[in-house]
């Protein structure tokens, strides 16, 4: 029964994750029928490639900017959500909504609200007789802004996951610590949090995972640019192979973004699943 599977996995992701390895000690160009084996001189081009720095920050502040975001917003949303209130279900929807599109369509959408020229927000600035600004054209700026393109995107996974977590706890705890004198924010510190952290785990690290190799929304909204003030790893590894046809460089920075993420996720996870207890 486990062969099938496994021959998808051997032929889709264990293959091409070997070949990868493989091409990244050469300097293979991605479309010669031929290439040369030069060892580690990609991986050492990496340590003094100033793009790969900024490139590495933007990627941090992705993965790390996004996740922080997500499971707040996520979290107060479920919060509001398990209360007794009308149109909770409308609610649940509209915040669920944007994740059913596609990551490239949402970066477009939010393109139109960011252009300089025509955008939603400078044609309101110019109604309030104020000048248009560049939003995407500003480094820090447009980091942030795709940062927070994908944060209104995924916030809803949280919230369906952290929503399902907080339905799971038994109301017995809540009526005990009632009885206690605790009040809600004593409730919420000492038997929302502990009872919700393996909620927690899952959200940090399946939106860690997302946020280190972003890549839709950048394209979408900057391609990288201004210059690589707002690309991450995903991007560059993609305009190595393609743009400037280094299939040997894109390789490695692969397998230094698999790294990267492996490291980061696993290092998570092995610390919040230590804070996990038991119902």
């Amino acid at each position: 029964m486990y062969v099938p599977a496994l021959l998808l996995f051997g032929l889709f992701i264990f293959y091409p994750m070997v070949k990868g390895i493989r091409i990244s000690f050469t300097d293979w160009d991605g479309y010669s029928p031929t290439f040369n084996w030069i060892g580690w001189d990609k991986y050492a081009q990496m340590l003094t490639d100033k793009k790969i720095f900024i490139t590495m920050k933007n990627t941090l502040i992705y993965g790390l900017g996004s996740t922080l975001f997500q499971n707040l917003l996520g979290l107060a949303y479920a919060l509001f959500l398990d209360q007794k209130i009308r149109g909770k279900g409308l609610v649940r929807t509209i915040v669920y909504l944007p994740v059913i599109i596609s990551p490239l369509i949402m970066g477009y959408i939010w393109y139109f609200f960011f252009q300089y020229d025509g955008g939603a927000i400078n044609d309101i600035r110019i109604l309030f007789h104020q000048a248009p600004t560049d939003w995407l054209a500003n480094g820090p700026v447009a980091v942030g802004i795709i940062t927070f393109v994908n944060t209104y995107q995924f916030m809803g996974v949280a919230m369906i996951i952290y929503l399902a977590g907080l339905q799971s706890i038994p109301k017995d705890y809540y009526e005990a610590a009632s009885i206690d004198g605790a009040r809600w924010f004593a409730r919420f510190q000492n038997v929302t949090l502990p009872l919700l952290m393996p909620s927690i785990t899952i959200n940090v690290v399946v939106n860690i995972i997302g946020g280190l190799k972003l890549f839709d929304v950048i394209v979408a909204l900057t391609n990288g640019g201004p210059g690589y003030a707002s690309q991450s790893l995903s991007t560059m590894m993609y305009n190595l192979y393609f743009a400037r046809q280094d299939a040997g460089y894109a390789a490695a920075l692969g397998n230094v973004m698999f790294i990267l993420i492996g490291i980061v996720s696993l290092t998570l996870l092995r610390m919040l699943r230590k804070k996990e207890v038991s119902m």
